[in-house]
């Protein structure tokens, strides 16, 4: 089943089509230093390679530009440049070669200085995205509204619509955010409804990779099942890795992206091997590929089989042995030492068949 997408405009970013027809693409933010060119370059690479489209760096002062033009000669991938109070390194950054900016509209400044970022997008040929965060919106919105509730976020975003329409620019994502995930999926939901721009999706300051990944999944898998996410973002603390890992799973999940899908049985009083330790182990070793298969690891050779009939490989521990299936049917009987290698024997002859 394939859920409906919203019909929105669509932008480039570098080489990344964002909103229309397109698939969601993936975001993440490098927490490294952006001055420290070579620490950032190695984790856009590792971004990248865990499936991330689309990298956005810090951009808090004129070294940071200097290593944000320093970076791009190094790298093809799309870059946003993040950029708060200041509207001159907005400009500047598009001029280092930024594909497209972030600007927050509750601290970048009047029309004046958007005016001079919106010559410098049209100058560079990319986009803006205008970021409404519920800490940050403008004092008389908030005041107006009694805080950063939905409507006030949306009029946020309005208030922007309408002077980049003044200005004459539509080359444009928009992002509204709150650290609340009913505040944030009321409020997507009802910019959807009155415009037609591509959004950015993210809970802000979601929290751990734990409770992170739940509130965002909460939030970004309600807005994507309602059709609305162009692009998203998985905000935790740590690694950013985590996040693409975890954004890929739930576009996975809602049928939006393709890639291995690994399943594991809670467990029970049968259980007699490691079955997280392998299911994790599984994970890893099928996270660069694209194949759309459905992989089990399961606890017990009672149910395994039959209750992970659907998967197209699994495999079944029993005490000091297991069983490896395919579509429910068992294939081999194998030592336990030996279970994780003839599973992923059987996972790479499924690709072959699927490809």
């Amino acid at each position: 089943m394939t859920l409906p997408r919203r019909k929105t405009q669509q932008v480039m970013v570098r080489n990344v089509p964002v909103g229309g027809d397109a698939p969601v693409a993936i975001q993440s933010m490098c927490n490294t230093a952006t001055t420290d060119a070579s620490a950032t370059l190695a984790q856009i690479e590792g971004l990248v390679k865990a499936g991330c489209h689309i990298v956005r760096l810090a951009v808090p002062n004129r070294e940071a530009v200097k290593a944000f033009a320093n970076i791009r000669k190094k790298t093809d991938v799309p870059l946003v440049a993040d950029i708060h109070f200041q509207a001159d390194l907005a400009v500047a950054a598009f001029d280092a070669g930024a594909d497209k900016v972030r600007i927050n509209p509750g601290n970048i400044g009047g029309e004046a200085k958007v005016r001079a970022i919106v010559d410098a997008a049209k100058k560079a040929g990319a986009p803006i995205r205008v970021g409404v965060n519920s800490g940050s919106v403008e004092k008389e919105i908030l005041k107006k509204h009694g805080g950063a509730t939905p409507d006030a976020l949306v009029e946020s975003a309005a208030a922007s619509v309408a002077m980049m329409q003044r200005l004459e620019f539509d080359n444009l994502v928009f992002s509204i955010k709150a650290s609340d995930v009913v505040t944030t999926i009321q409020a997507c939901r009802a910019f959807a409804g009155q415009f037609d721009f591509p959004q950015h999706i993210g809970i802000t300051e979601s929290g751990t990779v734990r409770t992170g990944t739940i509130r965002s999944s909460v939030g970004l898998g309600t807005l994507l099942a309602q059709g609305i996410g162009d692009t998203i973002r998985v905000s935790l603390a740590g690694d950013p890795l985590q996040e693409v890992r975890v954004c890929k799973e739930i576009l996975k999940s809602l049928g939006l992206a393709k890639g291995p899908t690994v399943i594991a049985c809670p467990t029970c009083g049968r259980t007699q091997i490691d079955v997280a330790g392998l299911a994790e182990k599984v994970e890893d070793m099928v996270a660069g590929m694209t194949a759309d298969i459905k992989i089990a690891v399961m606890g017990c050779v009672v149910n395994g089989p039959g209750e992970a009939k659907e998967a197209d490989v699994g495999m079944a521990g029993g005490k000091g042995s297991g069983e490896i299936f395919v579509r429910g049917e068992v294939v081999e009987k194998v030592k336990e030492e030996d279970m994780l290698d003839r599973l992923m024997a059987h996972v790479h002859g499924a690709i072959t068949n699927v490809e």
